[in-house]
């Protein structure tokens, strides 16, 4: 075990039963023309934060544990895509039209591709997944129950929405679940900051929070 400096406790990491989950640094959600900047977002706060979560990627890597990337996506012919879910936001463009980078949150196109910074590598899972929470119509629990994970330590965006949405989900079926404070953001801050309080509220009654040089002091 590995003691990590967290919130609202310090979090022991068992480094074999462990996965780093990057979630959804895409360029439809990070870069300007897609998705998120449909919506009307800045996407500086979410750039902010890729310099930070390379550092840990390249950290967990040389400990040799595992990693997770999931991309939030849909099929060409969106039938995985609730109009309730594509109805929502009213932005300028909808999931699945076309953008600058191609179709919009759709698998394949190049807007649907993770920032080259944080590529994944061979053998590291990449999960598309339909819904907010990671979770939800994917094969995510399979994977991790097949290499015995017991814990994540969660990064990516936004955090208000997939990030909370899959550390709620990992915590109902039993993961310990750190969220690391500076590798994850939202398009507005007060909502980020918001997350992290409830996250760790009631004892932690979601998981822990730690920044990242927390955890790579416990790598090293």
């Amino acid at each position: 075990m590995r003691l990590i400096d967290a919130q609202p406790r310090p979090f022991a990491l068992d480094l074999a039963h462990a996965a780093l989950l990057v979630i959804d640094m895409q360029r439809d959600f990070v870069e300007p023309g897609g998705f998120g900047e449909s919506l009307g977002n800045d996407v500086s706060p979410l750039q902010a934060i890729v310099p930070t979560l390379a550092e840990v990627l390249q950290a967990w890597r040389a400990a040799g544990a595992w990693v997770v990337h999931t991309r939030e996506s849909h099929l060409p012919d969106l039938s995985d895509c609730p109009p309730a879910k594509r109805a929502r936001g009213a932005p300028k463009v909808r999931i699945g039209d076309p953008g600058p980078m191609g179709r919009l949150l759709v698998r394949g196109e190049p807007g649907n591709a993770i920032i080259a910074p944080l590529a994944p590598q061979p053998g590291e899972a990449e999960i598309d997944k339909p819904g907010k929470g990671a979770f939800y119509a994917t094969d995510l629990q399979a994977q991790l129950a097949a290499r015995g994970i017991t814990q994540l330590v969660i990064t990516g965006v936004t955090t208000e929405v997939c990030v909370q949405s899959t550390m709620r989900e990992a915590n109902d079926r039993g993961y310990e679940c750190l969220l690391l404070s500076d590798a994850t953001a939202s398009y507005f801050p007060a909502f980020k900051q918001a997350t992290l309080d409830m996250v760790i509220a009631q004892g932690g009654i979601v998981g822990w929070v730690a920044g990242s040089q927390a955890l790579m002091k416990g790598l090293a």
